[in-house]
């Protein structure tokens, strides 16, 4: 049965499915956990928390960062999907009207986007690039002409990224393109979980003469561990959320810098 452990943990008494349980408990609380505060918090050396780290970190369960680690925010494809599914249909309605024949368009990975290629996949001479392996299902059976970005594949997200992705966007123009986002902080600064998707989405960004950030209202007033840009870098936004007069306010100073 269960048991109660005492104040004192000692090195190795605690088993270490245990202790990797109370760590996840730790990250999740508090958003981030140093390796030095969790080695005296539960009272194991540091190698035994790198150790624990990289296992978790391999789980999925959190996610290593220099010094420690942060809450994992990264969510599965078909989590996403299911989540604000009505608010997505109507954003990427909206989206769709600022496609028209013959365009070169980007669509960035995520389930609000691939509401978007439902949209727009029966235009005529369309040229569409995309990093997403269920836009690109999807795609196959359209008559656009479609090239998918080549590099690595993160299962959990069906999502391409990485340097042969990044190679191969800076070779193309596009007319427009449209972008999700994991999170969207309090000062409007678009953030994702992974450093590699970030340098992805500058760089596509750079090669678009319109971007439009797709993203309904559960993206924004959440962290993540790395700021891509600001809401005011995009051509425009298409979301559900009313801005509060001090978003507003923030928008309105930063478009004029």
């Amino acid at each position: 049965g269960w048991f109660h452990l005492p104040c004192r943990i000692e090195e190795g008494y605690m088993l270490s499915g245990e202790r990797q349980l109370e760590i996840i408990n730790i990250i999740r609380e508090s958003g981030v956990a140093e390796v030095e505060y969790l080695a005296k918090t539960l009272g194991v050396s540091t190698m035994t928390i790198r150790r624990d780290l990289k296992k978790l970190d391999e789980s999925g369960l959190i996610e290593r960062c220099y010094g420690g680690a942060v809450r994992k925010t990264e969510v599965t494809y078909e989590a996403k999907r299911i989540k604000k599914h009505e608010s997505k249909i109507k954003i990427a309605a909206n989206a769709a009207k600022y496609v028209h024949d013959g365009m070169a368009v980007f669509l960035d990975a995520g389930t609000t986007t691939f509401e978007i290629a439902k949209n727009i996949m029966n235009i005529n001479n369309l040229t569409i690039v995309t990093n997403d392996i269920e836009i690109a299902s999807l795609l196959v059976n359209s008559d656009c002409d479609l090239i998918i970005c080549g590099g690595t594949v993160q299962k959990s997200t069906k999502s391409v990224y990485g340097y042969y992705a990044m190679d191969m966007i800076k070779k193309f123009s596009f007319d427009i393109g449209f972008f999700g986002a994991a999170s969207i902080n309090d000062k409007l600064q678009v953030m994702t979980p992974t450093i590699e998707k970030a340098f992805l989405k500058k760089i596509v960004i750079e090669q678009c003469k319109v971007s439009i950030l797709a993203v309904d209202n559960s993206k924004f007033d959440r962290d993540g561990l790395h700021i891509i840009n600001e809401l005011s870098d995009y051509t425009a936004v298409i979301t559900d959320r009313e801005f509060s007069s001090e978003e507003s306010r923030l928008l309105d100073k930063s478009a004029k810098t």
